[in-house]
């Protein structure tokens, strides 16, 4: 096997541990094809490949994150990761630990460790990479990857949730939302939505948001059965779609164009929380992105008649 085979053979390995790591696509994307730079260029062959090239990508998608840093500290309302349609890393055995470990709940968790504690955690309670290469990976003893792996635990397990929904009873609540929203049924999103669930967007500055962030059934339950008839009267529709292993939807212009995503954080049979991410920023890798700020103009006229 040559290198470009061995690299291509390992690539959704390496996508998976750098998105996870950076919650950003397009970052992800770049961090494997240094990668790749990095391991074409080496004046020798590796004595392992796989080892050789998640090494490099980790440590690539570390500095991106170090750096990465002082522009989330300064970016405009929340940041959210960029929504990921497929996890390209497969394994039949463990896809309900993969999706979960790449859901938008997981990864902003993830946010609140240093990066060197966000590579551990993910390398081994994602991928169970053994602390030898975890250690060659980060450049620190395998004692200390123990520590930070023990320190990361610790400020996962007191963000997660004590009940998780299973696959499928997402699904099927899922369903039962975008009928509802389709329908702009109040009532019917009122009895899915959790007596103190959220509604949060992520615009970065550069989208309207229809609300920086919305509390309560009723209120959340009365802004989206309000909002979905105007945007079908501009002929915006959405696709439910699975985004970051969960329950979710990207809405779409008239000609095509992604509006805005929405993914469903679901647990004790009740929608908890709603994030849209709207940021044409992150949206490109899913397509042409629409002219939010027209649409925006659209549904504005509409409402005051005037269309």
């Amino acid at each position: 096997m040559d290198k470009v085979e061995e690299f291509e053979e390992l690539r959704p390995l390496l996508f998976s541990i750098a998105y996870r790591i950076l919650g950003s696509v397009s970052e992800a994307e770049d961090a494997v094809q240094e990668a790749w730079l990095r391991f074409d260029g080496s004046p020798t062959v590796p004595a392992s490949a796989r080892a050789f090239l998640s090494t490099t990508v980790t440590r690539i998608a570390i500095d991106v994150l170090r750096s990465a840093r002082v522009r989330r500290e300064e970016y405009v309302g929340p940041w959210f990761p960029e929504p990921l349609l497929n996890d390209p890393y497969q394994d039949p055995e463990r896809s309900a630990e993969l999706s979960d470990s790449v859901s938008m709940a997981a990864l902003l968790l993830l946010e609140r460790l240093s990066p060197l504690e966000r590579s551990v955690f993910v390398l081994r309670e994602v991928f169970a990479f053994g602390f030898a290469d975890i250690a060659a990976a980060v450049g620190r003893s395998e004692s200390a990857c123990r520590q930070l792996l023990v320190r990361a635990r610790r400020h996962m397990a007191a963000g997660r949730p004590r009940f998780a929904a299973d696959r499928r009873e997402r699904q099927e609540l899922a369903t039962r939302f975008f009928d509802a929203l389709r329908g702009g049924d109040v009532a019917g999103l009122r009895d899915l939505l959790a007596a103190d669930v959220q509604m949060v967007g992520d615009g970065g500055g550069k989208a309207p948001q229809l609300a920086r962030a919305v509390a309560g059934a009723d209120n959340v339950a009365r802004l989206l059965g309000a909002v979905m008839p105007l945007l079908a009267r501009v002929e915006v529709t959405f696709e439910p779609r699975e985004l970051n292993g969960q329950p979710g939807a990207i809405f779409r212009d008239r000609d095509g164009g992604v509006l805005n995503t929405l993914a469903l954080d679901v647990r004790d049979g009740q929608v908890q929380t709603i994030r849209s991410v709207v940021n044409p920023d992150k949206l490109a890798h899913l397509g042409p992105v629409a002219d939010v700020w027209a649409i925006d103009d659209q549904v504005r006229r509409v409402r005051r008649g005037r269309a």
